[in-house]
């Protein structure tokens, strides 16, 4: 009855017993005093401390976290999504400018993620105080917006607290399924596209929305995604891209350049990601052909004086010749290592690469052999 185990259960009686007035029914199960101290053994970092919290306490406690994220909405008005009138339809039409709001302040996005968590272990504490329950609408508000934010990656590590989270939102309010909610594309009213397809008119449509800083947080999210995913096949061009979008992000942070610029730059970002994916068949190269070629083209004179044909030619036999020899734990294997630095630099020297730039391209050659060394072992098996 610990960790994320006890979550899943208070959601599952939740449910079977959801007629129980006073909110939870553990008591059903006798294990009122039980709830308080797993809960607080959750939550507290190596069991060390008390291991119960009194629940007026832990109620003060709720109140004083609420106040927090009341302070970070300050301004913004959110009493649509309290009232019980107000539709599904109506709450969700409110989570674009309340993201907008957030990503407006300086280190919006990272306080709200840490306030909201805050309160959602809080609130784990205080239920089923029926004075924690009175905030569950607004509980639920401040949670929507979380969610719509946090951009998690799969990650075992973060399990016990997503339980949490998804524990808490059975709790809280019931008027909008969570689910609706998660992506950010759906809270801004957009459908998200796959960016190797992304289109101009979609590209139109983020520039002209009126939550401008949550167009950057749109544009940003499927830029990381898709280069991540670029990275995994092509290392040069995932080191490029991430630069590029550092660099970007790193001035709208610093507000060292104005919304409408910021997002202007994500979209060539966009737009040039979109174009490295038709590389391949502009240059009549395979996928992982293309990487290779990545990883022997620079800006340096020297290497281009061998002309694209002699870069494919080169390309094409690296890929041969290292996916013949390439084995998933090749890495560990120093005189397999060795073997293909050979490999790799007798093929450059046969086909005229610059000398002096060799080492710097061979190294780059078994990084991206690396990258892809996996994929071909699976491949082939």
């Amino acid at each position: 009855m610990r960790g994320h185990g006890l979550m899943q259960a208070i959601a599952r009686v939740n449910r079977v017993f959801k007629d129980k007035p006073g909110g939870l029914v553990v008591d059903y199960l006798g294990l009122a005093d039980e709830l308080k101290q797993a809960l607080a053994t959750y939550t507290e970092a190596g069991g060390s401390g008390r291991t119960a919290i009194d629940q007026g306490e832990a109620v003060a406690l709720v109140r004083e976290k609420v106040e927090i994220c009341r302070g970070l909405f300050h301004g913004f008005d959110y009493r649509r999504w309290l009232d019980p009138r107000a539709s599904g339809r109506e709450r969700l039409a409110l989570l674009p400018y309340a993201l907008e709001h957030i990503l407006a302040l300086q280190d919006g996005k990272p306080r709200l993620l840490r306030a909201v968590a805050d309160l959602t272990k809080a609130f784990a504490l205080a239920v089923p105080h029926p004075d924690a329950l009175a905030l569950r609408d607004e509980v639920g508000f401040f949670q929507a917006v979380r969610t719509a934010l946090a951009n998690r990656e799969p990650d075992e590590g973060r399990r016990s607290e997503a339980d949490l989270d998804h524990a808490i939102r059975q709790i809280v309010s019931q008027a909008v399924a969570t689910e609706q909610i998660v992506d950010i594309f759906a809270a801004a009213g957009l459908k998200k596209p796959d960016l190797s397809i992304l289109s101009d008119d979609f590209l139109a449509e983020v520039r002209d929305m009126p939550q401008r800083n949550l167009a950057v947080e749109l544009l940003q999210k499927l830029l990381k995604g898709e280069i991540r995913s670029r990275a995994r096949r092509n290392v040069v061009q995932g080191r490029s891209f991430t630069g590029m979008l550092e660099q970007t992000l790193r001035r709208y942070h610093n507000r060292a350049i104005e919304t409408a610029k910021v997002i202007e730059e994500l979209i060539a970002i966009a737009r040039e990601v979109r174009a490295a994916g038709q590389r391949g068949e502009q240059l009549g190269l395979s996928e992982d052909e293309v990487a290779f070629y990545d990883a022997l083209e620079t800006n340096d004179s020297a290497v281009k004086v061998l002309g694209d044909d002699n870069l494919r030619t080169i390309a094409r036999e690296l890929v041969k010749t290292l996916r013949a020899n390439v084995t998933i734990d090749w890495t560990r294997r120093e005189t397999v290592r060795a073997n293909l630095r050979v490999l790799v630099k007798r093929i450059l020297r046969q086909y005229g690469y610059p000398p002096d730039k060799q080492e710097k391209a061979t190294q780059t050659v078994l990084e991206q052999a690396e990258q892809l060394s996996g994929l071909w072992a699976g491949a082939a098996a």
